[in-house]
């Protein structure tokens, strides 16, 4: 007999003697204040600002007016229908993509989903100044084509850019979803005799129902919150979203606009909770842990008119992201195809070299500053908080849940004394008074807290597939929580942290909503450039600014690959640990 124990018979921390309670690492305690104070300067004061000002004595008769103003009421309905058609439609194209990646035997698919995602890296309006020239009065397709003066301001014109824009976020979690099917179900149905459609509709979409709930309402409370291409595309459509933003631009009535803001606060953080409860519903209920059997995919004639229906959007993807390069070195596309490089050459050496600059170096700044929060306090959340996990949660979430029209103008309420006096005017002094609003360090902070719920989304899911026991074999070994975290949390989670950083940099250098109210001549941002360009007709420079954009945004994703690197595992980190003197 010997008496060593094996790693199979070394007692459980449970079973050992108990030791005493560690008081919080002193390190940990900073990570704390340090977030609370990020997301409380960043989200929680602009919101409450915003909040102040609707509910304030003289605010409340606006309600009233609001409600028995046939003007308002269909502003309200506008924005409830813009939302539902494209939760609908963006939803129904996610599926499509991520039916035809999953379902059928078909090829090209990885062209296909190369073309999905192209949408996420693109600003918000190229898909709107793209659609102008080709389909609308005078449009390349429509009119050179077909002969027709369609007038595509309006509501379809916005239903149709919104969900070409916003399908890739459903296609996505659906493509995850569809993967993490059992296909023994499906088995089991053709087993018994069920065709291809029948299986569709009484296996698979009842098993998707709570992953497609989720992209429906996030689709819902993006197009609803959206204010670029309503400026863009909207014509007489007006929704809550840009009549917010022109009560604070053209109007100077903040008390109005924060009682829009209200009241699309309403659907937005609601429908965002209700987004919430059926991902988490989504996670438990119909992805098994290690799916068995292998899909059969459809070989049948019935897969080339769903794959042509495929193809057709992703051409219609080709043709608008083909007009913004071609239409940014043609002197007027569509009409004087001759080549010139005299927007690029505005745009890259001329006066939109201030714009590109500037929207690099503060994009570059809240990068790294998102990406690192949202880890931090998906660590803090997960590990190491109790009973205000919760809190820090959802607050570190309000980047989005808040739509950045709402986020906007509380920078503008809450930072901003001129405009705004109330219980929040000691935040001016403390942060840099009124030129923080109007200046680069307000831009960043709209940045981080618009772009770390992602990263922290990521990482949180990330640290729940981490056992807490890899960390505590450290700690127990007398390593502080800090430096456990910087060894082997890190490390094994490093591919949140590319999400964090790749999300956080696409997201702040395409951003325009949240910080076109803060904009001025002093700091100037690529995405509002390209707002006042296609506004006044300016497409040849809108276009340019796109491509010029898009191109630094895709070396930004490699170069962040390169430095960051992929995923590690628990025996890279040890070798690496072991290699260390």
């Amino acid at each position: 007999m010997t008496d060593v124990l094996t790693d199979r018979e070394v007692p459980p921390p449970s079973a050992a003697a108990p030791r005493r309670r560690r008081r919080p690492d002193l390190g940990v305690r900073a990570f704390v204040v340090a977030s609370v104070l990020l997301v409380a300067i960043g989200s929680v004061v602009p919101l409450a600002a915003v909040l102040a000002t609707a509910f304030a004595p003289g605010a409340l008769h606006r309600y009233g007016e609001f409600f028995t103003s046939s003007v308002d009421l269909k502003i309200l309905r506008n924005t409830l229908v813009l939302g539902a058609l494209v939760g609908t439609g963006g939803t129904a194209l996610g599926f499509l993509f991520a039916f035809v990646q999953t379902r059928l035997d078909v090829p090209g698919k990885r062209i296909l989903h190369v073309l999905a995602l192209v949408p996420i890296v693109s600003p918000p309006f190229a898909v709107a100044t793209a659609t102008v020239v080709l389909y609308g009065r005078r449009g390349v397709i429509s009119n050179g084509v077909f002969g027709l003066e369609y007038d595509i301001y309006g509501l379809d014109g916005l239903v149709f850019v919104l969900s070409l824009s916003l399908f890739p976020v459903a296609y996505l979690g659906l493509l995850g979803m569809m993967r993490g099917l059992d296909p023994a179900l499906e088995e089991a149905a053709m087993n018994l005799g069920a065709g291809p459609w029948r299986i569709l509709r009484t296996v698979i979409l009842p098993l998707l129902a709570p992953g497609l709930v989720g992209p429906f309402l996030l689709l819902f409370v993006e197009a609803i919150a959206d204010l670029a291409n309503p400026l863009v595309l909207g014509g007489d459509y007006t929704v809550l979203a840009s009549r917010a933003y022109l009560a604070v631009s053209g109007e100077y009535d903040t008390t109005s606009a924060a009682v829009y803001c209200v009241i699309l606060l309403v659907p937005s953080v609601g429908l965002f909770l209700a987004q919430r409860y059926w991902l988490s519903r989504k996670v438990r209920t119909t992805i098994t842990g290690r799916p068995s059997g292998s899909v059969h995919l459809i070989t049948g004639w019935v897969r080339w008119p769903i794959f042509g229906l495929a193809v057709l959007v992703a051409a219609v993807i080709v043709s608008i992201y083909g007009t913004v390069i071609a239409g940014s070195v043609t002197r007027v596309f569509g009409v004087d195809n001759t080549l010139t490089l005299e927007y690029l050459r505005e745009v890259v050496m001329g006066v939109g070299q201030e714009a590109v600059r500037d929207t690099v170096v503060l994009a570059a700044v809240a990068t790294p500053v998102a990406a690192a929060f949202g880890v931090v306090i998906a660590w803090l959340v997960v590990r190491h908080l109790r009973r205000t996990a919760g809190l820090l949660d959802l607050a570190g979430t309000l980047g989005v849940a808040v739509p950045g029209t709402v986020l906007g103008i509380g920078f503008v309420l809450a930072y901003r004394p001129e405009r705004y006096v109330g219980p929040f005017e000691v935040f001016p002094s403390l942060v840099g008074g009124g030129a923080v609003a109007g200046g680069a360090a307000a831009i960043i902070l709209a940045y981080v807290v618009r772009s770390l719920p992602a990263g922290q989304r990521t990482a949180v899911a990330a640290l729940t597939q981490l056992h807490p026991h890899v960390e505590q074999a450290s700690t127990d070994l007398g390593a502080g929580p800090l430096y456990t975290f910087r060894r082997i949390t890190l490390p094994l989670i490093r591919p949140a942290l590319l999400t964090g950083l790749s999300y956080s940099f696409a997201r702040s250098m395409t951003s325009i909503s949240t910080i076109v109210l803060l904009v001025t001549p002093q700091t100037k941002i690529i995405t509002s450039q390209v707002l006042s360009a296609a506004s006044t007709g300016r497409y040849g420079v809108a276009f340019a600014y796109c491509t010029v954009l898009t191109a630094i945004v895709l070396a930004a994703f490699g170069l962040i690959r390169l430095v960051v690197g992929g995923g590690a595992t628990l025996q890279r980190v040890a070798a690496t640990e072991r290699q260390k003197p």
